[in-house]
């Protein structure tokens, strides 16, 4: 008589079995040379070691081309650090308050690569105001700058600051940096950074290595204030 409630073996039946049993194919060793499976380079049969001899060598690449992406990341973060140590170290060595403004531009443009540079600051000494690092700023500019809570990144929108620049016409993207004093709500300064590259400065980058040109560049041009001047 045929019992009908036996249930079928199913595939999940026979991978349990094989997986809670180690050593069947100790006992039956021919079955792993017999066995043929495709290929995943064409559709010609290969033996299960052949097989798994194949994934394995796809999985050694994989980690392979892994391993190469994060040698090749750490080398350009050395190398980004190595510029933002230089760029640091030559507003460490500039002597007169004065000179800052026209250095902190100068070495970005130099360390960084990017094609063009400028900066207006505000609410600076008595005897600073005169220069033109400190003189046509609106105070829509000045509302803006104080509005950013992180620098913005992205194509030129006719911005009022890319008329500071040498070519305002090829500044196609932008990164737009606000200067504060410590922890001041209230930016003092605003720093621009262009490209004719509509892509250098886009909205999917990330925006701590700008952060971190400001938090030098504030401090370096706090000088300018008064509060930290010895010019």
């Amino acid at each position: 008589m045929t019992n009908n409630n036996i249930n079928p073996i199913t595939e999940n039946d026979i991978a349990d079995f094989l997986v809670n049993t180690p050593d069947f194919f100790e006992r039956h060793a021919d079955l792993l040379s017999s066995v043929q499976l495709s290929s995943g380079h064409g559709k010609r049969a290969v033996s299960l070691q052949e097989r798994q001899a194949e994934m394995l060598r796809e999985k050694i690449k994989v980690l392979e081309r892994g391993l190469m992406d994060m040698i090749r990341n750490g080398n350009e973060n050395m190398q980004t650090a190595d510029k933002l140590q230089r760029w640091t170290r030559n507003l460490l060595m500039t002597t007169q308050a004065n000179d800052m403004p026209t250095q902190l531009v100068s070495n970005i443009k130099d360390e960084f690569s990017v094609p063009q540079v400028a900066m207006k600051v505000w609410d600076v000494d008595a005897k600073h105001q005169s220069e033109p690092y400190a003189t046509g700023v609106s105070d829509d500019v000045k509302v803006f700058a104080s509005s950013l809570v992180v620098p913005y990144v992205g194509l030129n929108a006719k911005f009022e600051a890319s008329h500071w620049l040498d070519n305002p016409e090829q500044a196609l993207s932008v990164a737009l940096i606000p200067l504060r004093a410590g922890g001041a709500k209230d930016a003092f300064g605003l720093l621009i950074l262009a490209s004719p590259d509509a892509q250098r400065f886009n909205a999917s980058m990330g925006t701590e290595f700008l952060e971190r040109i400001g938090d030098i560049a504030s401090a370096a041009l706090s000088r300018l204030r008064g509060d930290l001047s010895h010019a």
